[in-house]
């Protein structure tokens, strides 16, 4: 596996992904952009 496929893994409670994949998984951090993110905010928040 590659090292997001391993980080995705991780973060998924899987031992392993491979592309193509549908993946439920813990996020730490995350970057939005200024005019997109209050709505994603908003819809998913």
């Amino acid at each position: 596996m590659t090292i997001t496929e391993k980080i995705l893994a991780a973060h998924a409670g899987k031992e392993k992904v491979s592309p193509g994949d549908l993946l439920n998984a813990k996020v730490d951090l995350i970057l939005a952009n200024d005019i997109t993110a209050p709505i994603a905010i908003t819809e998913f928040g």
